[in-house]
């Protein structure tokens, strides 16, 4: 590829500079332990998408090609040429085959998605678009193209099938627990599923600045002259740390209901991710190749992920998972920190010199 050439619009035609390429790359490079034990699982089920390919005439996909073809941008050499240039550039980084078509939708939210049972689909916002500069959207690009590959289209869409069919059966005696508990697990995987593209679209991308600038405007909106990467970064490193078992406990209920983590724990994950060994690896060409799926351990995939959320809960400052620990290898008085702890959910007891009820 060629490091020169603009259009007279000012957008790039080509890469402003050279990115390296990763030739038969497998998803499983990139994706996060959790997210990468469920997909082997999943691709080992013999004829699972095929069944429920047959079954896409239930689902709204079809309708929803229709509206964004009617509705919406369809990125192209003629439209949103810029775009179009840093999908076809992603896409060869990964080596995508198939580049999926991408519209643009009006919508001044800021968001982006990539879906579909056949093939996917990218869409992006007029929100996200105006909001971001070159870099920043290449790395987003890179994201959805990331769960493209990943095939995270086909079973989050298969997945949120099964959930609506699960809700028309809610009724059954337990069967809203049982749905809430598919629901919960369900969105922890989205959830991971998210870091695993925050990884890919840095691999596109190849600047992790650009990526945390991304997600700090994503919180933040278009006024990077007012914020500071650093400074967002241990905003993370606050949330995680800061507080006591009462801000844990709050941390998982504000948590629980969203299909994406919080942008400032993005962040910091995106930049452990980047200062690792296995990104290093990948960088030297060091990597898992799609030929090799099919001989991918579920197994092995489990017990990654297993020792993943192991040393995420031993290397967490949050209380809670401290306290998890310190159970795990027995520390004495437990009884007493999780009492204090706790004592800000009862009321503060009146110093001893105050006056009692009735005394002056």
């Amino acid at each position: 590829m060629s490091d020169d050439g603009r259009e007279q619009t000012g957008h790039e035609r080509v890469p402003s500079r050279q990115r390296r390429r990763f030739p038969g790359i497998s998803s499983r490079a990139y994706e996060h332990p959790a997210d990468r034990s469920a997909l082997v699982a999943l691709r080992k089920l013999s004829g699972f998408d095929t069944v429920f390919k047959a079954l896409s005439g239930l689902l709204p996909e079809r309708s929803l090609r229709l509206l964004f073809l009617s509705d919406s941008v369809r990125v192209s050499e003629r439209q949103f040429a810029h775009l179009h240039d840093m999908l076809r550039d992603a896409c060869y980084i990964l080596d995508l085959e198939k580049v999926p078509p991408m519209y643009v939708n009006q919508d001044p939210q800021p968001n982006a998605m990539c879906i579909g049972l056949d093939e996917p689909v990218i869409v992006v916002t007029t929100g996200l678009v105006e909001l971001l500069d070159e870099e920043e959207m290449r790395a987003v690009v890179g994201h959805e193209v990331g769960h493209a590959l990943s095939g995270h289209s086909v079973y989050r869409t298969v997945l949120l099938f099964l959930t609506t069919l699960a809700l028309r059966v809610a009724w059954i005696p337990l069967g809203n627990l049982a749905v809430m508990a598919l629901v919960t697990a369900l969105r922890e995987w989205f959830r991971k599923s998210e870091l695993s593209a925050d990884r890919a679209g840095l691999l596109v991308g190849q600047d992790v600045r650009a990526s945390m600038r991304g997600l700090m405007k994503l919180a933040g909106g278009n006024h990077l002259h007012e914020m500071n990467v650093d400074a967002f970064l241990e905003q993370a490193e606050e949330y995680e740390s800061g507080g006591d078992l009462r801000d844990s406990v709050l941390k998982i209920l504000n948590v629980l209901p969203r299909s994406h983590p919080f942008a400032t724990i993005r962040a910091a994950e995106l930049k452990k991710w980047a200062e690792s060994r296995d990104f290093q690896r990948i960088m030297d060409g060091h990597y898992p190749r799609r030929s090799e799926d099919k001989d991918a351990s579920v197994s092995d995939s489990f017990r990654e992920s297993a020792a993943s959320y192991a040393e995420d809960v031993k290397g967490s400052k949050d209380p809670l998972m401290k306290l998890v620990t310190d159970l795990a290898g027995g520390a004495g008085d437990l009884g007493g920190r999780v009492r204090r702890g706790f004592d800000g959910f009862r009321s503060t007891p009146p110093p001893k010199d105050a006056p009692q009820d009735g005394q002056d």
